[in-house]
């Protein structure tokens, strides 16, 4: 049986009877088959007894959790089955190592750069003040120029969101709280595709919390945020184009909270559908030569990583050719 996603989105509660899970909501109870589930998405108030903790840690489920208004709360990350001493030595050497990090943030960022341009010019803008970044990429010495590279790149990118968006403005990036529908929805895509990221590191030898563009944190898993950096435009950018140039979501789909704007329950289903669509999404690998998912393409780069680390294959970024 192929494992997928698994979203809650409604209020309710997941126990365990004997060797299967049930979820409780409303007035309905409904088994949940755990061999059939990679990982599980609690969008609204779940209440997790601890038995069912322990039959998905057994199972290598991890189960990401986000508040009412839609963002990213934690994971609750089992036990690694993974795991490997000597990657964590050397991906933690790879951080230490001044030059061995900047190598590796500069190509996350370079990818970013590449990546985000490559939907401008998919959707027939102009990409020219987004690669003119990789100038000053290319220059940096220090982390902080580094991350100077990326928001030079990154503004350039969002000041042509309402030249291809039709319907909702974008206007500028805002977060806590979302100004508007479209940066409500970019909030609401990255900490879904963070916690994407995060199921595919937990299924290798990499450590979560040791990053090399983002600072390690004790409170997050940093390296999912590396990653992102490579996959935000390709998976939630792109997403919500679609949805906003198809009609496929209005005004309608959002509430006004807290002086922002939030998807409500209605917007969640209708976004969490597309970005799974999206993950199990396939495209033809060109070094494989086979059609894989895009949920696959993320496990793939933290498999480069791990040959990086260990100084088997130098890393080079994901970069969308298609």
């Amino acid at each position: 049986m192929r494992k997928k996603n698994f979203y809650i989105i409604s209020d309710g509660k997941l126990k365990r009877k004997e060797n299967t899970l049930y979820f409780e909501g409303g007035d309905s109870t409904r088994p949940i088959p755990v061999n059939a589930i990679y990982s599980i998405y609690a969008l609204g108030s779940l209440t997790v007894t601890s038995k069912a903790l322990s039959y998905l840690a057994k199972e290598g489920v991890c189960v990401h959790f986000f508040n009412r208004y839609g963002f990213y709360e934690g994971s609750f990350y089992p036990r690694e089955s993974f795991v490997s001493g000597e990657v964590v030595i050397r991906q933690a050497e790879h951080y230490l190592d001044h030059s061995k990090r900047l190598h590796l943030a500069k190509a996350f960022v370079e990818g970013g750069i590449l990546n985000m341009a490559r939907v401008l010019k998919k959707s027939g803008k102009d990409d020219s003040e987004v690669i003119s970044a990789l100038q000053s990429l290319s220059e940096a010495k220090k982390m902080n120029e580094v991350m100077g590279a990326e928001a030079i790149a990154r503004n350039a990118y969002y000041s042509k969101f309402d030249l291809i968006l039709r319907g909702l403005k974008f206007e500028r990036r805002s977060r806590q709280p979302p100004e508007n529908e479209v940066n409500a929805m970019i909030s609401f895509g990255n900490s879904l595709l963070y916690s994407a990221i995060l199921s595919e590191i937990y299924h290798t030898q990499l450590h979560p919390a040791i990053s090399f563009l983002h600072e390690p944190s004790e409170r997050r898993f940093s390296l999912a945020l590396d990653i992102a950096e490579l996959f935000k435009p390709v998976i939630v950018d792109r997403l919500i184009f679609n949805l906003v140039n198809r009609k496929s979501i209005s005004k309608n789909d959002f509430d006004e909270r807290l002086n922002g704007v939030l998807l409500n329950e209605n917007g969640k289903r209708k976004f969490v559908k597309a970005f799974n669509e999206r993950l199990e999404k396939t495209v033809k690998h060109r070094k494989l030569k086979r059609s894989v998912s895009y949920q696959r393409l993320i496990r793939l780069e933290c498999y480069k990583l791990v040959k990086h680390v260990l100084n088997a294959e130098k890393y080079k970024p994901f970069v969308m050719w298609w």
